[in-house]
């Protein structure tokens, strides 16, 4: 494992390795605390971003690293037309590793190709966003004790999506998956997604266009954004940006013990009503993102922690 492009780069025994990790630094933060020490992460970020750059930058200095980099792409030389793999070559001489969002697909493979530390995929365009992936799996494994035997909904921009992409991918490995996917039919699912995912590894699958016909049915329910700036038509963006939001009396259909989860920014799609409904989980989720992203790179860089050692030191 040396980079994380793609949530399936990793094999399911990696995943519940970091997983594990994870949990393993949730229950006792202070043995993690100098585990990076001495290592730099660069957050090369080319479009916007809040929770995730945030919790890689808060994830690298809780293990005692540093962080260097920048938060759009106006402030960096691609400015001045310098290619992305000229920017991941230069970045390589100042740290050790590099967690990179650009709007263009593809681009963190493109700089993971030209450098010999690892690069995390921190979201590129529509396509994927692998650790936003291992967020999810944490908070459902978290929260449900399992990562099997479930239903999940996915509900609202699922063409441009590329978190609904990449859990999509990640959760389709495991046993017993039902997925439902809620959308107008301009935001479907795309198809290579359904006939190289879904189909693929024999996951049940339906398309509907009415949360609350299925609401009901569902253990998890994954809202998204209808995000604008996926659009080329602002009048497509327009009608389309409220056709479902999740209020308390959609949730009276659903069962007590439903999950819901929301990658954010939230616009409008869930009620703030919601918010202090127990089983919603989208603010629990960005913490989980937090201590996710500690163990992955704390896994690629190679690092490790005897825990034994750190509490006899009075760690």
């Amino acid at each position: 494992m040396k980079h994380l492009i793609d949530p399936t780069d990793l094999t399911l025994q990696e995943i519940d390795d970091i997983l594990c990790l994870a949990e393993k630094i949730m229950a006792n933060r202070p043995a993690y605390a100098e585990a990076a020490k001495g290592k730099k992460l660069a957050t090369l970020f080319f479009e916007p971003s809040t929770r995730t750059r945030l919790s890689f930058e808060a994830a690298m200095l809780e293990l005692g690293g540093s962080v260097i980099g920048f938060s759009s792409a106006n402030s960096s030389s691609a400015a001045k037309g310098e290619s992305v793999a000229d920017t991941a070559r230069t970045i390589e001489k100042y740290a050790d590793i590099i967690a990179m969002r650009h709007p263009k697909e593809g681009a963190p493979l493109v700089a993971s190709m030209n450098v010999n530390i690892p690069v995390i995929n921190a979201g590129d365009g529509g396509h994927l966003h692998p650790t936003q992936t291992l967020t999810d799996l944490l908070t459902i494994k978290e929260t449900t004790g399992r990562l099997s035997d479930l239903t999940i909904g996915f509900c609202g921009d699922l063409k441009f999506g590329r978190t609904v992409h990449s859990l999509i991918k990640q959760l389709s490995r495991y046993q017993n998956m039902r997925f439902i996917l809620i959308s107008p039919q301009e935001l479907k699912v795309p198809d290579y997604i359904k006939e190289e995912v879904l189909d693929k590894n024999d996951a049940p699958y339906q398309e509907v266009e009415r949360m609350e016909d299925v609401i009901g049915e569902l253990d998890i329910l994954y809202m998204t954004r209808v995000q604008r700036e996926r659009f080329f038509n602002e009048a497509d963006y327009i009608r389309l940006k409220d056709s479902y939001i999740l209020d308390l009396e959609k949730l009276k259909l659903a069962k007590e013990d439903l999950k819901i989860l929301h990658p954010l920014p939230r616009v409008n799609e869930i009620s703030v009503e919601v918010d202090k409904d127990p089983r919603a989980l989208y603010f629990a989720q960005a913490e989980y993102g937090k201590f996710v992203r500690m163990a992955l790179m704390m896994k690629l860089l190679g690092l490790s922690v005897d825990e034994k050692d750190s509490a006899k030191a009075g760690i």
